[in-house]
Parts: C-alpha cells; structure tokens; sequence
C-alpha cells in the first residue's frame, strides 16, 4: 500500500493571495501561494515594490486583501482585525513611544485590555529580563542604544503571545556590526520560544543566515521557494541567480545557466589547459577581500547585458598567480557547476488575468513548482 506524505502543519498558509491598489491596475501581489510550516524561520526576500512588504502586512491584518485567503493553522483569518489574528508586527523603526519606560513600552498593549498596572508591569519586566534588558527596564528609548530598543520593541511583541511574529526589515536601521549580532539573537530567539517568524528584508546575506524558508519575490509573484542552500546552488531563473549574487550567466545552445563565480576556472590566454570551449575575456577590475579576491571580467564578444562576470578566487590562488587589470583570461567550468534556469515569472502586464465569474484565482504555478525543488 502507497503511503501519502503529509505535509508539516501550516502556521500560515496562503492561497491565492492577491492585492491590487485599483481596478484596472497591475496586482501589488498577484495571486500567490505559500505554505509556511509552523515553528520555522521564513525570509520574505526581494527588491523594492516586489511585494513582499504587502504581503507581510496581509498576513498582519494591517492591508486588505483583493482576493485570495490567508489560514493560521488552518482558522481563516483574512478578515478579522489585527488584534484578533494571534499575529504581532516588529516594526522597522522599532515604534516605540518615546515619553514611556521600557517596561510600560512592552506593557501597553495590556494596558489597553484593562489588565491591572502591577500585573502588566510583571509580565513586561519578565519579558525584558528574557531578552537581557531588565536592568534597563525604567530607561526610555532616548536612552537607549539601537539594539536595546530592538529588544525592547521584540518583548512588547511577544506580551501578545502570539503565535507568529511579523518582522518588517528589523535590522536595516542598524549598523553593519550590530546587524550581524542582532541577526543571530533573532535566530536564538526564534529557537527557543518555538514561534513561527515571518521576517521581510532587501538583504540576501541577511536571508541566508537566518532562514529555514527562503521566498524570493518579484512583480508581485513568487520566484522561488526553497532552504537557503536550496535556492542558493539551484536557483530557478535568472533573476533568482543575479538577485541572489555570486553568480554568472551565460547562454548556451540549451538556453542560459549559471555558474558560481567560487566555481568558475581561470587561465592566462596563452596557457593551453583551458580547453577549446573556453570564454576568452578581459580583467576589468581585482578587488582584494581579505580571505578572497573578486576578479570583474569583461567576455570578448558577449551579447550587450552579458558582459560582465566575475571570479572569485582564494586569498592564496591569487597570490600563487596574481591576474592583472587589463590581463587576457580564457574562462570555463565543470559541466557539474552549470546550473540551467527556467524562464522565471512574466512582468504584469504579460499575466494572463484571473478568471472571472467564479470568484476563485487560479494558483501560481511557479510557487507551486519552486516548492518542489
């Protein structure tokens, strides 16, 4: 007998989600779908007026939705208020108030449910202990550094006792080092409180340190789903594998593919091992890393747009056979390092539209096909 797998239950599901700012417009969100399992760390990740931001405030109740439905363990929520979702939102600029405490900042939200002054202030100090501020609990955010107000802001979320938690770009306000702290006290957070995160960010350094679930989105439409390590080494397109980085495009007979540029080979053009398929190209620019140096490269003959690619090479390569600016290269790599890229999703105005007449939205395929890989 055939057992069917199940899936893992869902803290948030989406099903044909869509948002459209007028009629006649192209969809800010277009007909999405996504599974989000409970007790995971999912990365909503995408350039500016991608969608995701939208879609991050759909799930919190905070933007109305077109069509489509939102489920929180399987409960309908599309419709209900934000205050009755089991949803909290971290804001990007944190917003507390600033003429009140940490501790009233983190109890307000119970201060608006008629709970008493001493039983709201107990449970606010035992939050602001658990993220190591209850030594800085009658301070004010004026007082306070950038990562203590994020852990501030962090416990007034949690006071709800949400079920998911909602973070709109939480670290970009930081600097470059506090970021990368704060970053991985999220990932301890997110851990030991057992929550689903559901996390917005333009960063996909930020992304791959963070989550169990990548979505990356473009036009309003998921491009690719998958574990960081997933969409990394097997993007689906090329906008995944240009968005992504560290990558290079090329097309071939079958169509184009991508090859990371950690993985590609390099030789000077008068040495004879780089093989009669080798890209003959021109170093344009070696910036020296540290632990890497990234060689810019200009390909002979390429297709406009097609140009440039890269090479990275370890600090010790480089220096065994240091390339100069100017320098003629034949490039090539493994057939094993070549990933094909599907077509990705169209612009809007190329989408076929919804189908009328039912009220029902026909399911982003290519969601449904990245959720696969």
């Amino acid at each position: 007998m055939n057992v069917v797998a199940t899936p893992e239950p869902a803290a948030v599901e989406i099903v044909a989600l869509t948002k459209r700012y007028a009629p006649d417009t192209a969809a800010a969100v277009d007909r999405i779908d996504l599974r989000i399992a409970s007790g995971s760390y999912c990365c909503l990740l995408g350039p500016s007026g991608c969608g995701k931001s939208t879609t991050l405030r759909m799930i919190a109740g905070h933007e109305s939705v077109s069509s489509g439905d939102i489920l929180l363990d399987n409960r309908n929520i599309t419709n209900l208020p934000a205050a009755a979702r089991g949803t909290a939102m971290m804001f990007q600029s944190f917003a507390l108030f600033p003429h009140l405490s940490a501790t009233d900042n983190v109890a307000f939200s119970l201060k608006m449910k008629g709970v008493g002054k001493a039983e709201r202030h107990r449970r606010a100090n035992e939050l602001l202990a658990r993220v190591a501020m209850g030594h800085l609990a009658e301070r004010k955010p004026s007082e306070l550094s950038g990562g203590q107000q994020q852990r501030v802001a962090l416990a007034r979320a949690l006071i709800t006792e949400p079920r998911v938690l909602l973070l709109d770009e939480p670290l970009s306000a930081l600097d470059p080092f506090l970021r990368i702290q704060m970053r991985a006290e999220l990932r301890r957070w997110q851990k030991e409180l057992g929550l689903t995160f559901i996390h917005v960010t333009h960063s996909q350094e930020e992304a791959m340190a963070l989550a169990d679930t990548m979505v990356v989105m473009n036009h309003g439409v998921i491009e690719q789903v998958g574990s960081p390590h997933a969409v990394y080494n097997h993007p689906a397109s090329e906008f995944v594998a240009r968005f992504m980085g560290g990558h290079n495009v090329f097309d071939t007979p079958g169509g184009p593919i991508a090859v990371r540029n950690d993985r590609m080979r390099i030789a000077a053009a008068s040495e004879n091992n780089a093989g009669s398929a080798a890209l003959a190209a021109t170093v344009t620019d070696v910036e020296y890393q540290g632990t890497y140096v990234l060689l810019g490269l200009a390909l002979d003959g390429a297709a406009a747009g097609r140009q440039s690619v890269s090479v990275l090479l370890g600090e010790a390569a480089f220096l065994a056979r240091p390339y100069a600016h100017g320098e003629a290269v034949r490039l090539s790599w493994a057939e094993a390092d070549a990933r094909v890229l599907g077509p990705g999703v169209k612009p809007p105005g190329e989408r076929a539209s919804a189908p009328s007449g039912t009220g029902a939205a026909q399911r982003d395929d290519t969601a449904a096909l990245a959720m696969t890989l």
